[in-house]
């Protein structure tokens, strides 16, 4: 399982009010498999996201990603994964507008300090495999 949630909530205080965004979310997601993450304004998935993209941390529950648990790991542990297990498509995509599809997929792996050969082989085959 790659990815495995179990009863996640997420409370946010503003002053004396309390905003439950998520109440007792659970579910899993397999390797291949594709999630869609769907909801009314407000609903919680951006909320969601965050906590799964391991920018932000529950109020409660379990995430375990890959088998370990992420739910109150260091900032610099959180970065690490981020770095090398995790990807985003936002919907306003936030590439660099003045540099190329390939240098965009390669730039995390500069930052995770992967061979310029690597980085190229690895953006390629991303690219690809996408169209």
């Amino acid at each position: 399982m790659i990815i495995d949630i179990r009863n996640i909530t997420k409370t946010y205080h503003m002053g004396d009010i309390e905003v439950k965004a998520l109440r007792g979310v659970s579910f899993t997601a397999e390797k291949g498999e594709f999630i869609a993450v769907m909801g009314a304004s407000g609903s919680g998935k951006s909320t969601m996201m965050d906590i799964m993209g391991c920018l932000a941390s529950p109020s409660s529950g379990e995430y375990y990603l890959e088998d370990e648990e992420v739910s109150n790991l260091s900032d610099n542990r959180l970065a690490e994964i981020r770095n090398r297990k995790i990807g985003f498509v936002f919907q306003s995509f936030n590439l660099l507008p003045r540099t190329t599809a390939l240098h965009n997929v390669e730039l995390p792996l500069i930052y995770g300090g992967s061979s310029r050969k690597e980085r190229r082989k690895k953006a390629f085959e991303s690219l690809e495999a996408v169209g």
